[in-house]
């Protein structure tokens, strides 16, 4: 009997041996690996970030484990994985483009679609307008409309960045008050141009005609005020308002 248990016993651990073995045998290694043309990562860092190496077992490669590990990198918007057989692993990736900066006690990159999205880190660009008047317990307290808010502060970028001679290189911030819109902050003189909720884009067509004029005033200037539909009002440090209607007219008041 006890010789039948070890035989038994032996029996067992050949097989289990043997089945290892044959799991190991693959005919399908890793020989080449595409990564798609990327600006922030390089492909050493994907490949890293994936886990892939060439002589990998391409059958047993998990495609989402794979995607599941580029999708942590705060740089990856999207991530597509494919295998082709008998040797060929493709990973496409579509990163996210930083629109501004946005100041929440740390600095964040925020993207196109108003997605706040990564810490910045010493090395990473400054060069971004700079959005205030968020903070990061508003994702908290209030997600639905803090990111409301972030949409609204990229649809205001977006029409800096294409509507005539005010652009988004004329501001250094935006800041954001959830009583009272969005306040502009030039770059040249910091001076507040109040431009409120929505309608930006005829708002910001109708103070880029006057632009220019309005700078050449220069330090005489106390705030701008965007946030009507006919109109923008021109505060002077000498308290004179000036009114300036959607035909052209000027008058001035004591304010």
């Amino acid at each position: 009997m006890l010789c039948g248990l070890l035989g038994v016993s032996l029996l067992c651990v050949a097989v289990f041996v043997g089945y290892r073995a044959v799991c190991a045998i693959t005919f399908f290694r890793i020989k080449n690996i595409e990564v798609s043309s990327t600006k922030r990562l390089t492909r050493e860092e994907v490949l890293a970030i994936a886990g892939i190496e060439p002589g990998g077992d391409l059958l047993r490669m998990s495609l989402k484990h794979v995607g599941e590990q580029l999708s942590r990198n705060p740089w990856v918007e999207t991530v597509r994985i494919q295998r082709f057989f008998p040797d060929r692993v493709a990973i496409t990736i579509a990163e996210r483009e930083p629109l501004a900066v946005v100041n929440m006690g740390y600095i964040y990159y925020l993207d196109s679609k108003g997605v706040v999205f990564k810490v910045l880190n010493q090395g990473d660009s400054l060069n971004y307008p700079v959005v205030t008047g968020f903070g990061e317990e508003d994702m908290t307290s209030d997600p639905s409309g803090t990111r409301e808010a972030l949409k609204s502060t990229c649809e205001l970028l977006k029409i800096l960045q294409e509507k005539g001679a005010f652009v988004l290189a004329d501001v250094s911030e935006i800041h954001y008050d959830k009583g009272f819109g969005f306040t502009l902050f030039t770059a040249s003189g910091g001076l507040p141009v109040k431009i409120g909720y929505g309608d930006f884009s005829p708002k910001v067509i109708r103070f880029a005609r006057i632009y220019r004029e309005l700078m050449a005033q220069g330090q005489s200037l106390q705030y701008i005020d965007l946030d009507y539909s006919d109109k923008i009002i021109v505060k002077k440090l000498t308290t004179t308002i000036q009114d300036i209607s959607r035909g052209g007219n000027v008058s001035s008041k004591k304010g």
